[in-house]
């Protein structure tokens, strides 16, 4: 496991104004974490996850926290709410076997769509799987995922519809 990758950590502003900090997660992050997920709604559980899961069982939420930091990275935007902590929302890729190519993954809470919060942790995603050796970014997308493929098009991913699944859409991006 490599040491925690403080250059990543930045403190960014949302559409509004509002301040976030974006950094790498952390295994302590764990309890963070799943309260995001718990907040987000059957929706969007469903579009990031695709499952209806409720929580994180504890393998997954080891799986999402303790990471390497080059062959998977997660980034989470994170606000001061009452003094606490508040992950708003998280990005994330995984290496594949060749290593110089990842899957993305991104969730945001519900009540920060539309932010700019996306934005920021995919292009800070981006730049940190291309510093790292990626030379290719993809992802599987619900084809009624409306949003995320208008988002991922504004990023300028290639987006096909899966031959082998009609409900997904392939989006691929050269870093």
């Amino acid at each position: 496991m490599a040491d925690y990758p403080a250059e990543l950590v930045r403190k960014r502003y949302l559409f509004d104004g509002s301040p976030v900090t974006i950094r790498p997660i952390r295994a302590e992050d764990k309890p963070l974490e799943q309260e995001f997920v718990q907040h987000l709604s059957a929706d969007s559980r469903y579009k990031r996850f695709m499952s209806t899961l409720k929580e994180l069982p504890p393998g997954k939420l080891k799986y999402l926290t303790e990471i390497d930091y080059v062959r998977h990275l997660a980034l989470v935007a994170i606000i001061q709410r009452d003094g606490q902590d508040v992950e708003i929302g998280v990005a994330r890729y995984v290496a594949g076997p060749s290593g110089d190519e990842c899957e993305f993954a991104i969730a945001i809470d519900d009540e920060w769509q539309g932010s700019g919060v996306a934005g920021i942790l995919m292009l800070e995603l981006i730049d940190a799987a291309r510093a790292r050796g990626m030379r290719k970014m993809e992802a599987f997308i619900l084809a009624a995922n409306n949003n995320m493929i208008k988002f991922a098009h504004q990023l300028s991913f290639a987006l096909h519809r899966d031959p082998d699944d009609p409900g997904m859409f392939h989006a691929v991006r050269s870093l």
